[in-house]
């Protein structure tokens, strides 16, 4: 039996649009994403289903080269969607490993001015403290795990925060290669729905039952240590990742093993850190290793730089109210474009639209709150035109010229990029500054 690429693609496309109704959000946001997977779930009813059945019905020595197929067709999807936020690469459960500490291996809408926008055994090492209050209060938990869906488009704005907490515990791993890392385990998908893998791990860090238990902590503060949660996941990886990097940097240095010490680290997540020790290296020989482990540990270096685009995507030199304006900007990645959403108090309706976005985050950055006017003309207004050559991260950046003015805002980030509200079908992203923009300081 073969399994029908089109088939396949309309998976994706489910989960594309389940992504937001499964995201921690208002409920006109869930509102939103319920009917996207209506309306594809009324096309193709119990499609992504049907494609697991089709899998599991082939011959073992045949299901690799299915899923392989499926890997194929939702890297093609990914690439046309062309979004920051890394879509789901297969409507299907993520094919088993065998390690000993983890599991499985934007249309064009008019602004509200009426203008077209412009488009292993380790020593424990675990600081149980909960993060401060000031530091939660932009860091989302699981409240309603049974609407979780498998693969979330815009998921990873949930666990930004928790990434960049978890890369500064050591300095041998970094939120890039945390990011990753998630994505090639369980694509951002968390709580109750999320896939358990063949060996029983489970959560978006597919942790096994004895890992979990030497390593889970209340990470977010809500009185558990929840393996399904994002942020206590998170902060489990990124110890137990420092501990393996310790371990097995001291091994190369004793001369036990030879190789990159992240790569060997990645692997021991994979595969067990003795499977590192016993081959003196990178984990070879076995078919699992050669099948599974080599490419995991290839497939996240490979991810890290298109990550580090994400979560430090400017100079990384972000000071004073410009570094505000970008960071209150940042925390809302992933979030829906909503037609005439946001203001001065965040999102609406479910979401941004760009002078919402930039209303929001200029205002929370300013110790005295300056509100900007609504629509991207009249914050075209404010402040004092600069050469976009000379642009600093928080300035705002217009574009998509019209008789009326411009019909499209975005901020700066440095080195090119930008953060906005792009139109409607997308979501809150980074992406290259726009040809023939222009740019402002308003604080």
């Amino acid at each position: 039996m073969s399994v029908d690429p089109s088939a396949i693609i309309v998976a994706v496309a489910t989960a594309f649009g389940g992504a937001i109704h499964g995201s921690e959000a208002p409920p006109a946001l869930k509102d939103y994403g319920t009917q996207q997977v209506q309306q594809i779930t009324d096309a193709a009813p119990a499609i992504g289903q049907q494609v697991n059945d089709a899998v599991e019905q082939l011959p073992p020595e045949a299901q690799g080269a299915a899923q392989q197929v499926i890997t194929d067709t939702a890297d093609a999807v990914q690439e046309a969607i062309e979004t920051y936020t890394p879509p789901p690469e297969s409507a299907s459960p993520p094919p088993e490993t065998t390690g000993n500490t983890t599991g499985e291996i934007p249309v064009t809408e008019p602004e509200p001015d009426g203008t077209i926008p412009e488009y292993g055994d380790t020593v424990e090492r675990f600081d149980s403290t909960p993060l401060a209050v000031s530091e939660i209060s932009h860091l989302p938990t699981v409240s309603d795990a049974s609407t979780r869906t498998a693969s979330q488009l815009g998921a990873i704005a949930v666990f930004v925060p928790w990434f960049q907490k978890a890369g500064s515990i050591c300095d041998g791993i970094k939120a890039p290669v945390l990011a990753a890392l998630y994505s090639a385990e369980n694509n951002f998908r968390y709580g109750a729905s999320a896939p358990v893998s063949p060996d029983g791990a489970r959560g978006p860090g597919q942790f096994m039952p004895g890992t979990w238990a030497k390593y889970g902590r209340d990470a977010d503060g809500d009185g558990k240590a929840d393996v399904l949660a994002v942020g206590d996941s998170v902060m489990a990886s990124g110890h137990l990742l420092c501990d393996m990097y310790e371990e097995i940097d001291s091994w190369k240095q004793a001369g036990i093993v030879s190789g990159d010490v992240l790569d060997l680290t990645l692997a021991g997540y994979n595969a067990g850190v003795g499977a590192v020790r016993r081959s003196g290296g990178m984990p070879s020989g076995l078919p699992d290793y050669e099948n599974q482990t080599k490419p995991y540990v290839a497939k996240i270096r490979a991810a890290e730089s298109r990550f580090a685009s994400i979560l430090a995507p400017g100079s990384g030199d972000w000071g004073g109210v410009g570094g505000r304006i970008v960071e209150a900007a940042l925390r809302y990645l992933g979030l829906p474009y909503v037609w005439g959403g946001g203001n001065v108090n965040g999102p609406s309706g479910g979401g941004f639209d760009c002078s919402g976005l930039t209303s929001y985050a200029v205002h929370a950055a300013t110790s005295e709150g300056v509100s900007l006017p609504r629509t991207s003309e009249t914050q075209w207004n404010i402040g004092t035109e600069i050469p976009v050559a000379d642009a600093r991260p928080g300035d705002l950046l217009f574009g998509n010229w019209g008789p009326a003015g411009p019909g499209h805002v975005a901020i700066y980030l440095g080195n090119g990029k930008m953060v906005h509200a792009p139109t409607t079908g997308d979501v809150v992203r980074i992406a290259p500054v726009f040809d023939e923009m222009k740019a402002r300081r308003v604080v």
